[in-house]
């Protein structure tokens, strides 16, 4: 799902994210969602969901850093 610069923010799918390595259940991850945990998806189309890609980098940053990674 992800897009090229030049067309907009990019996205990630839930396929992007497995890709990066969070791979948790779309129950766990709506539970992050809502407690603040992890970024808040976007509905681009009726049955597609994303999240900002700078928003997924910037949470596996922040990860990082309090593993003192990075």
């Amino acid at each position: 799902m992800t897009t090229h610069a030049h067309d907009g923010p990019m996205l990630y799918g839930r396929s992007d994210l497995r890709r990066r390595g969070i791979k948790v259940s779309n129950d766990t991850l709506l539970r992050w969602e809502r407690e603040g945990r992890f970024p808040v998806r976007l509905r681009p189309g009726r049955y597609v969901v994303a999240w900002y890609a700078s928003e997924i980098e910037d949470y596996l940053l922040r990860l990082g850093a309090e593993r003192g990674i990075g």
